[in-house]
């Protein structure tokens, strides 16, 4: 669903958000690879992929994830005046591969919405988020909560971003 930049008065639950698409490519898995330090013969290895159960290399879980975070709201601009800060990931599940080639998106929802309970200015918001391929197959899926302003950034501050304190 494309919608323009959100307030947090637009949010409430069951709210449903769908984000643009991305392939994942060999440059992708190469560069993963190169900042975590996980070379991993399944996914950087075509010869050894071909003798496993997936016959192909398999994207790391961790790069669909930090991909999926990216397309929501990175990529989409919907909270780009409220969104502060990623506050956790839970429950998260790899339940299928992700190989070089496979286009994703990420389907999300508000499903828990609630003010901050150190900061009057801020809310807590919880999403319930999956990752999709190509024919709507679910790999990953979980919930991500996000740290969120009740008033724009720019308006709120004066037009610089607060720093709320994490308690």
């Amino acid at each position: 669903m494309e919608r323009g930049v959100l307030r947090y008065e637009d949010l409430h639950v069951g709210l449903e958000f769908e984000s643009p698409t991305r392939t994942i490519t060999e440059s992708d898995v190469m560069t993963f690879a190169g900042l975590t330090g996980d070379y991993s013969e399944l996914h950087t290895s075509a010869a050894f992929a071909e003798q496993t159960q997936y016959g192909q290399r398999v994207a790391h879980g961790l790069l669909g994830l930090s991909i999926a975070h990216g397309l929501m709201w990175p990529r989409t601009n919907a909270m780009r005046d409220i969104a502060i800060a990623l506050l956790g990931i839970s429950d998260w599940r790899f339940r299928g591969p992700v190989f070089l080639g496979d286009t994703i998106h990420v389907r999300y929802r508000v499903a828990e919405m609630r003010d901050s309970r150190s900061e009057p200015g801020l809310a807590i918001v919880t999403f319930e988020v999956e990752v999709l391929i190509e024919a709507d197959e679910l790999v990953q899926g979980g919930r991500k909560v996000l740290l969120v302003s009740k008033a724009p950034l720019a308006a709120a501050t004066g037009g610089s971003a607060p720093r709320p304190r994490c308690r």
